[in-house]
């Protein structure tokens, strides 16, 4: 009797791992663009550092208020941090929307969900990889209560913020089309992060 050998099986990654695997040299290249303002230096490289915050959390306000995106994402507006971020720049007197009139021009973000998708993936990560930064804000006399916020820790943890973020992200049914989408998502985040981080350098 002829044995029939059953064809591979194919693993398809879930998308997180795919965003992350096709974002990683963007990924060092913008942690390198952060430190490069020595944020913990003082307080003046943190007041640089918290512009990029603002900026980059202002741009991402349409992921969060986006109709197709809460019902993928159960938990979406509460994870918004602008709210936040908002307030570390009051508490130390940081005029963040000084770079607002060079920002006015900007083309708004698209409104595809796949497209936002990839913005929101960058987020929620440098909310998980805040942990170094909140403790070396601690260094300056910061706080989840005084100008360092946006980058505390969620009640339920960062860890499992994070974990279950992706299990709803990776749950999602999307198309190859909606994929490549996101990853465009994710890749123009970064190169946004990188953008308002450039020139503040010293």
């Amino acid at each position: 009797m002829e044995t029939v050998t059953p064809p591979e099986q194919t693993t398809v990654q879930p998308l997180s791992k795919r965003l992350k695997h096709a974002t990683r040299e963007q990924h060092e290249r913008v942690d390198h663009s952060i430190m490069a303002l020595r944020p913990f230096d003082d307080l003046e490289g943190y007041a640089r550092f918290l512009r990029v915050q603002y900026g980059f959390q202002q741009r991402c306000l349409p992921c969060y208020r986006h109709p197709q995106l809460a019902d993928w994402i159960f938990d979406l507006t509460l994870r918004c941090r602008y709210a936040a971020v908002v307030g570390d720049c009051q508490d130390l007197g940081v005029d963040a929307e000084q770079r607002a009139e060079a920002r006015s021009t900007e083309v708004p973000l698209s409104e595809a969900p796949s497209h936002l998708l990839g913005w929101l993936y960058v987020n929620e990560g440098s909310n998980l990889g805040a942990a170094f930064l909140f403790k070396r804000a601690a260094e300056l006399g910061l706080s989840a209560s005084y100008g360092a916020r946006h980058l505390a820790p969620s009640d339920d943890g960062r860890g499992l913020h994070w974990r279950n973020f992706t299990q709803q992200l990776d749950a999602i049914a999307l198309t190859e089309t909606d994929i490549a989408e996101a990853i465009a998502g994710a890749k123009e985040a970064f190169a946004y992060v990188e953008a308002l981080a450039r020139p503040l350098v010293r």
